[in-house]
């Protein structure tokens, strides 16, 4: 399924949560909407399986229009699967009566699939892993488990649209690597698009083909995630995305020299967005730093926190422009004093 989002708004009351949006997604492709609380993702989300109407624009899915002001068509119309934060089990229902659920109610469901109902669950249940689960209750179920099912209903009856909202927030840290991968799998086994609600950075890196950046309504930046990552176009998805450190300084043509510098320093700026030249900034996420004695030419700062993380170590360091943070296997002490450079690849 195809999505194209034209010039979409939503308000509630006087509170705008979305400003004149556009958004394509191709049939298959696995789209991220990153942004933090408030930013208006989960309301984009809630209009793409039916649940709002916009106040302006309209939504279509395959070239037909599915939702404008006054008209919304409903969820059960659309052919899509949910998966929401919580994981919203019946509490009266085993495994099976969950994965059977949509093949007959959703009306929408293929013929093809109704035909062979117990072929597909076997599937859908195969693929999530829980084959052997099958007669289960959910308060017999560990939490990655209850995902699962949750992941099964919602692609048991085929869908062409996956809508997820936050799926993995309730889960720990281990379990959340787990269904990364196996959410993985699944979007590569069904071909379904996917649109993936979350706040946390590196789920979407992970997973998604592109990602949705969103602050305040309105969307940031929309690319692949090394992009993203590597090459982010404003302040707020170089802070939100790569936790960049804005090094303020004076930029001619592409070369920038720190403004905490002694003025020898000059780093290479060819791959920086416009945005940061225009403001006399320049991002440097924290692994791109190198840590040094003191010294060397370079932004010199002083250990102000350090943390302990196995192969390297996360420090604070406070220098004439303000804090900056970065990671590195050198080890130094709190209130050592310190030089930061960049790869000489970075500089000139």
């Amino acid at each position: 399924m195809s999505i194209q989002c034209i010039n979409i708004s939503k308000k509630f009351g006087s509170f705008q949560a979305l400003k004149s949006l556009n958004l394509s997604i191709a049939q298959g492709e696995f789209v991220a909407i990153l942004g933090p609380s408030g930013c208006g993702k989960t309301t984009l989300l809630r209009m793409l399986a039916g649940f709002e109407q916009p106040t302006t624009g309209e939504i279509r899915m395959n070239e037909t229009t599915v939702a404008r002001p006054g008209f919304s068509l409903p969820p059960e119309k659309r052919r899509i699967g949910m998966v929401f934060q919580a994981f919203a089990l019946w509490p009266h229902m085993n495994v099976s009566e969950h994965v059977r659920f949509p093949i007959r109610h959703h009306r929408e469901t293929p013929s093809y699939i109704r035909d062979k109902e117990q072929e597909r669950m076997a599937s859908v249940l195969q693929m999530v892993g829980l084959s052997g689960h099958s007669t289960r209750m959910p308060h017999e179920l560990s939490g990655g488990q209850k995902q699962r099912v949750a992941i099964a209903r919602a692609i048991a009856a085929e869908p062409s649209l996956l809508l997820m909202d936050e799926p993995l927030s309730s889960l720990d840290a281990m379990l959340r690597m787990d269904m990364r991968r196996e959410i993985q799998s699944i979007h590569r086994q069904t071909g379904t698009a996917i649109v993936y609600v979350t706040h946390d950075q590196g789920e979407a890196l992970a997973m998604a083909d592109r990602i949705v950046v969103m602050k305040d309504g309105h969307i940031e930046q929309i690319d692949s995630p090394q992009n993203i990552y590597l090459h982010p176009q404003t302040e707020f998805v170089a802070k939100f995305v790569s936790k960049a450190n804005l090094i303020r300084g004076r930029w001619h043509h592409d070369h920038f020299a720190p403004i905490s510098s002694d003025g020898t320093v000059q780093w290479k700026g060819d791959g920086v967005a416009a945005y940061f030249k225009e403001n006399g900034m320049y991002p440097v996420r924290p692994d791109q730093f190198r840590l040094s004695a003191p010294g060397q030419s370079g932004i010199q700062g002083k250990v102000t926190n350090v943390q302990f993380q196995g192969k390297e170590f996360h420090y604070h360091i406070l220098t004439e422009d303000g804090q900056c943070e970065l990671s590195s296997p050198e080890h130094f002490r709190l209130n050592d004093q310190v030089t930061l450079t960049l790869p000489a690849s970075e500089q000139l």
